[in-house]
């Protein structure tokens, strides 16, 4: 398949991709339709890597974007990974230009607490 034109562009959770492509698995189960190999490995990657529901972490997602130093890509990465110390968190932003203080780096671990509970 050749994509001529890209027409939207949305940064997506794990978590919603893997609704997303259900969805589609689903509807093309029903129609008898044989899914692709690709669109097989890209599935089974999204159910066994997504950690949380597709709400939480776009909800997770939202309320990190309200900090300070944080980026949509970063915040993605973060609800994808659900990091467990400060360390995970580092490796987040390891090839940043900036590094996070210990205040904000359990800021964001707490909201991450949050989240997953």
């Amino acid at each position: 398949m050749i994509v001529k034109e890209v027409l939207n562009e949305e940064l997506l959770t794990l978590a919603e991709v893997k609704e997303i492509l259900s969805d589609i698995a689903e509807e093309r189960r029903e129609r008898d339709l044989e899914l692709a190999y690709e669109f097989r490995k890209a599935l089974h990657h999204a159910e066994l890597f997504a950690k949380a529901s597709p709400g939480k972490s776009r909800e997770l997602v939202n309320k990190l974007l309200e900090l300070e130093k944080m980026k949509p890509v970063i915040a993605i990465r973060i609800a994808d990974l659900i990091p467990q110390s400060r360390d995970e968190l580092r490796a987040v932003y390891a090839k940043e230009k900036y590094t996070l203080s210990s205040e904000e780096l359990d800021q964001i671990l707490e909201l991450v607490a949050e989240a997953i509970d």
